[in-house]
């Protein structure tokens, strides 16, 4: 719907307009109140402190984790580029991912709870989240290697 500009009046519209009502006049809900719609939740006092308060403790951990992961990645790729290839296994293996790590397993351990994840009755586990599990694996020399490879092209 435009704002603000009001455009001329088309044959078109005139042949909506007169469609519309038509339709009205033989509407049996015509100048009847519509009846409530019913709703699937109820509103309650939690969920509008919850509200209040920003992001909740989970977000804020997993964005703590998606910064400390690119962090890694661009400190990673400046090492990629100035160590000797022969000498990357040993540079990733003796990487420090052990804030993230512990960020990690706080995530794995907490956010069922704190995200109040439904489970599933059939696995008895909780609930996929978009197709994935919800924990996250712990970074370590594998994943390193996996990203960038000893062997260079």
């Amino acid at each position: 719907m435009a704002q603000g500009a009001i455009r001329p009046e088309t044959p078109r519209d005139r042949e909506e307009r007169r469609v519309l009502e038509a339709d009205l006049a033989e509407s049996p809900v015509a100048g009847k109140p519509l009846r409530t719609r019913l709703r699937n939740f109820r509103p309650d006092a939690e969920s509008a402190v919850r509200a209040l308060g920003g992001p909740l403790v989970w977000m804020r951990r997993l964005r703590a984790i998606e910064d400390a992961v690119d962090q890694h990645e661009r400190q990673l790729e400046a090492a990629y580029r100035e160590t000797d290839p022969a000498d990357w296994p040993r540079v990733a293996r003796e990487w420090d991912f052990s804030e993230v790590n512990a960020l990690i397993a706080r995530h794995n351990k907490n956010f069922p709870a704190e995200a109040r994840l439904p489970m599933d009755p059939r696995t008895r586990d909780f609930v996929r989240i978009n197709g994935r599990r919800y924990e996250r694996e712990p970074l370590d020399a594998e994943w390193i290697l996996s990203r960038w490879p000893a062997e260079r092209p």
